[in-house]
């Protein structure tokens, strides 16, 4: 399929695209601002007449793109650089606006929507903000967002680049048009040497293998600290059941409640779902299976002993719960989801438990659980009776805290590799770097 008619379906399909975010934002009551000027490429603000390059601007989708961008990102702004910081979802707007607070107060970082993948709202966005260069997190490639910046002499890379075999496949419906804006990246640096084969197939030129971002984010020490010393309050076993996604707090649920007499006495279950608009869902959840429970946002005053979960209600602070766990179970996994980022947890000294659909983290899984520091299982049920059974058993349960912080302790440095392959986009001139000729 070429550009010309993946646009011509864009447009057609746009409404519908509208209505099933309408009905998502309805049903988790957020505010996706569909149809804000921005999201068209359009601005109170007269577009900039300069000529000299503008800020870095830096794409992260969603939460789990923003949050592996950080290292990143941050190190851009330690070097004094402009930040234009674009998102896709109202999850990762939030968080950005979170990790990036004080710069944005500075003006040094701005935040605004991704157009939607329209030419002339592309157009217009380029206009606009001028960026001396474009950086995708992860796999964020859209044909006439990387056309029309080639058109406009931006530069553009795609960093930590990941691409299952799933996603790989999936792509053949637009692969003519994908083709071309892979091959018009300038720089393509990839997690895995599987992710850079499969991208250059795609028609990335020369993908460069330089390790997965989220090795790198650093864990906030207050809140590790303050996960810890809960923890010694509670004096009981606990579980984290992590960035879980729709349909699987169901799952644990109902294994929570058949798990058997093997149960460790008093163990607390804290049960955190991925995405902050389905925490009022979660509670109904656990209420209709009639397990007892407490908000973390209520206060750990209201946690009783003898309840066996605490709903974590709370954002950012997903350190605090990996420092408070014996074991994490990292969700995503449980549903044929394609898995959440278990190197967190990992990096936090926690031994980890994945499900079987881990297709967009097969090499992290795959290597963790060489390593030591994660047990791939079948279902939930099996998920918590593992975590059950390293519970009882010290031994193996510190060698694999032991196993996880040496292999996340391994495979940092991704952040500075990747910076300095971006040097020469990243100058403060009028000079563009030269983008390579490809066929668009």
């Amino acid at each position: 399929m070429s550009r010309v008619v993946y646009t011509a379906l864009l447009r057609l399909f746009a409404p519908v695209i509208w209505l099933w975010m309408r009905v998502r934002a309805g049903r988790y009551v957020v505010d996706w601002q569909i149809l804000r000027m921005s999201r068209f490429g359009i601005y109170q603000a007269v577009a900039s007449k300069s000529r000299t390059v503008g800020p870095v601007w830096i794409h992260a989708v969603s939460l789990g793109e923003t949050r592996a961008a950080q290292p990143l990102i941050q190190a851009l702004l330690d070097e004094g650089l402009p930040v234009l910081l674009t998102h896709t979802t109202p999850t990762g707007r939030a968080e950005g606006g979170r990790l990036f607070g004080t710069a944005m107060a500075s003006g040094q970082l701005r935040q605004t929507w991704l157009p939607y993948d329209f030419p002339g709202s592309v157009r217009r966005f380029l206009k606009h903000y001028v960026p001396r260069c474009g950086i995708l997190i992860e796999r964020e490639v859209w044909p006439n967002l990387i056309h029309e910046a080639h058109r406009a002499g931006v530069p553009m890379a795609l960093v930590s680049a990941r691409l299952s075999d799933q996603g790989f496949r999936r792509s053949r419906w637009a692969r003519r048009a994908l083709h071309g804006a892979y091959g018009a990246l300038h720089l393509v640096l990839a997690q895995t040497e599987a992710d850079a084969d499969r991208l250059r197939q795609l028609g990335a030129l020369e993908p460069h293998v330089m390790g997965n971002l989220k090795f790198d984010i650093a864990l906030p020490s207050n809140q590790m600290d303050a996960g810890r010393q809960w923890k010694q309050s509670l004096v009981r076993p606990t579980i984290a059941v992590a960035s879980t996604r729709d349909g699987e707090e169901e799952m644990f649920a109902t294994a929570i409640l058949n798990a058997d007499q093997s149960v460790p006495a008093r163990v607390l279950h804290m049960l955190i779902p991925r995405h902050p608009q389905r925490f009022g869902n979660v509670a109904t959840i656990l209420q209709q299976h009639g397990l007892t429970f407490v908000r973390r946002s209520a206060g750990a005053e209201m946690l009783l002993p003898e309840m066996p979960v605490l709903l974590g209600d709370t954002l950012g602070e997903m350190a605090f719960y990996y420092a408070a766990a014996d074991v994490a179970i990292i969700g995503g996994g449980f549903a044929p989801l394609g898995g959440q980022n278990l190197i967190e947890a990992c990096a936090a000294g926690t031994p980890v438990i994945v499900g079987p659909h881990m297709h967009n983290f097969v090499q992290a899984t795959q290597d963790a659980i060489a390593a030591g520091a994660a047990i791939q299982v079948k279902d939930a049920a099996q998920a918590l009776h593992t975590s059950y059974d390293l519970l009882r058993d010290a031994h193996r349960l510190g060698t694999m805290r032991e196993a996880a912080l040496a292999w996340t302790a391994a495979h940092t440095g991704a952040t500075a590799r990747i910076l300095q392959a971006l040097r020469p986009l990243l100058r403060h001139s009028t000079e563009r770097p030269e983008v390579p000729r490809c066929r668009l």
